[in-house]
């Protein structure tokens, strides 16, 4: 997935990386001669960013890295990771010895062989990474040592309202393709567009898009004014996520028995935007952002 590369793995990098690591991992990443992979969850640490166990000790001129990376696109065919490693101790806290290393994906001691079996969006390889000793030049290290995470949560405000503005396109599709189909498939005497009910819920999902995408706009301005976006991207992704869900789920059931065919348009989106729930931050993640932003329970600012 190219928007892995561009949305995920090099923000951080290009806004915190040295010039040693610009000209060698960031310049052939967007020319597309190199294959870059974002590299955070792992099996016990998902949504809890913080929770990751995977350490890079420093040795030297090296970090020497362990643990194991779940979940990373572009994982079998990578050429580099930005990964989020403990580099510290737990005394500066859970956000706060935490670091962002490139970690190239060719050594021995990484493993990146394990390619997942996903229910949609097929196409991309996802892969789990195995770190056994991996030796990392220290000087491959994102910025400053310890602020991995704030780098982190930064680029998931790229990448969350990215992955919203990405899946505007496809849910129109989804909801025209339906409306086509509907016109055209007859039962009782008429078309099922005929029956008010599917007009009405058709044109039901096409108002929860534009409103989506007003939002999308919204968030994109202030974004472009170099305002703070945290709020206005987890609603985004909030919103996109709840109708990824209900608009291929509510589509496919007019298309009966042709929506539940493997091969069919629809239950291909079905499939496919089902992951947006969960990927980026799942739903209950952006619900807990906004809350604190909006002063409804514990700090302000995550």
């Amino acid at each position: 997935m190219p928007h892995a590369a561009t949305l995920m793995a090099t923000p951080a990098l290009a806004r915190f990386g040295s010039d040693y690591l610009k000209e060698n991992y960031l310049k052939p990443a967007v020319a597309g001669d190199m294959v870059a992979c974002i590299a955070v969850s792992e099996p016990g640490a998902g949504s809890d960013v913080a929770g990751i166990k995977t350490t890079a000790r420093r040795d030297g001129d090296d970090y020497v890295i362990n643990g194991s990376k779940m979940w990373i696109t572009n994982g079998t065919q990578g050429d580099w990771a930005c990964m989020l490693c403990i580099t510290g101790d737990t005394d500066g806290g859970r956000h706060g010895n935490k670091s962002l290393i490139v970690v190239p994906l060719d050594a021995k001691v990484v493993d990146c062989k394990t390619k997942l079996d996903k229910l949609g969006q097929r196409s991309s390889d996802t892969a789990i990474i195995f770190l056994d000793n991996a030796r990392v030049p220290a000087k491959n290290l994102i910025g400053t040592e310890g602020k991995g995470f704030t780098y982190q949560m930064q680029q998931f405000q790229e990448e969350r309202l990215f992955m919203s503005a990405s899946s505007v396109q496809e849910l129109d599709n989804c909801v025209d393709e339906t409306a086509i189909y509907t016109r055209q498939r007859n039962a009782f005497g008429q078309s099922i567009l005929d029956n008010q009910y599917v007009q009405f819920k058709l044109s039901e999902f096409k108002t929860e898009i534009e409103s989506l995408r007003a939002l999308i706009y919204r968030a994109t301005e202030e974004m472009l004014r170099g305002g703070d976006v945290s709020l206005l991207a987890s609603m985004a992704k909030l919103k996109t996520g709840r109708l990824c869900r209900e608009i291929p789920d509510g589509c496919l059931q007019f298309w009966g028995g042709q929506g539940f065919m493997w091969e069919n348009f629809v239950a291909q989106v079905y499939r496919d935007l089902r992951l947006h729930p969960i990927g980026g931050g799942a739903d209950e993640v952006m619900l807990g952002i906004i809350s604190k932003r909006l002063g409804y329970g514990g700090k302000k600012k995550v």
